[in-house]
């Protein structure tokens, strides 16, 4: 694939058009090592509820300014406190709920995996493991924990789980994937390394394509899509 081939050149443009990880959206660098795995579980949890991405973003920025960085953290907070900090970011609909879960989570992880997030990536390195041991937490469900590992290939070993359905739906509409692909992972991997970017990046906005994409009916797709043309989704999920 050279730099003019047009796989590339869509990759690029979804990317562009769409966003890439969340979590590099909010500063953080998950390669970096386990504290900004911690930041990201935290914002993780946020964003696996129905709720726009942008009051997930805000929500998690109203905890980090108050010193919540680690789950274990909101652990250490006044369930009112938590409230507060819920409803200044946006997530009054959610703030009872919220705050419950977040302090459950802490309680857990305290239990569990002695406070460490990065524990939990070490313990379990079998994908199907580590997605029932999260899974398994507080109010975590699919969605959450999908959202969560794969923006973490890479990183954990036990991360490797297959192509996001959603972002191989989008690739597919947009020609990126022929539907006959045996790996669709290693594909998308493949264009995005050859278009030098991060296959996280192009997988994470080809599922944000997918979702914006759920009520149009009637699209050509390839570089004709009209949700590509239109402009990105803000639900994270």
């Amino acid at each position: 694939m050279n730099r003019s081939d047009p796989k590339r050149s869509l990759a690029d443009q979804v990317v562009r058009r769409f966003g890439g990880r969340y979590s590099r959206e909010l500063g953080i660098d998950v390669d970096a090592g386990d504290a900004e795995v911690e930041r990201w579980f935290v914002a993780a949890t946020l964003f696996g509820t129905r709720i726009s991405a942008r009051i997930a973003e805000r929500t998690f920025d109203q905890l980090a300014r108050a010193g919540i960085k680690r789950i274990v953290e909101a652990g250490e907070r006044d369930w009112d406190a938590l409230v507060a900090l819920l409803d200044a970011g946006g997530y009054a609909r959610y703030d009872f709920r919220t705050a419950t879960r977040l302090q459950s989570l802490a309680q857990v992880v305290a239990e569990h995996y002695g406070g460490d997030i990065g524990e939990i990536g070490r313990r379990f390195t079998d994908p199907a493991a580590l997605v029932t041991a999260l899974e398994d937490l507080p109010g975590w469900g699919p969605v959450t924990v999908g959202l969560f590992l794969r923006e973490l290939r890479g990183v954990w070993s036990g991360a490797g789980l297959p192509l996001d359905p959603r972002a191989a739906e989008a690739a597919r509409h947009l020609g990126l994937l022929t539907g006959r692909d045996r790996d669709e992972l290693a594909c998308v991997g493949d264009i995005s390394r050859q278009a030098g970017a991060d296959g996280r990046d192009l997988e994470a906005a080809l599922v944000r394509l997918a979702l914006a994409h759920r009520r149009t009916t009637g699209c050509p797709g390839g570089r004709r899509c009209v949700v590509l043309a239109s402009g990105p989704t803000r639900r994270a999920q």
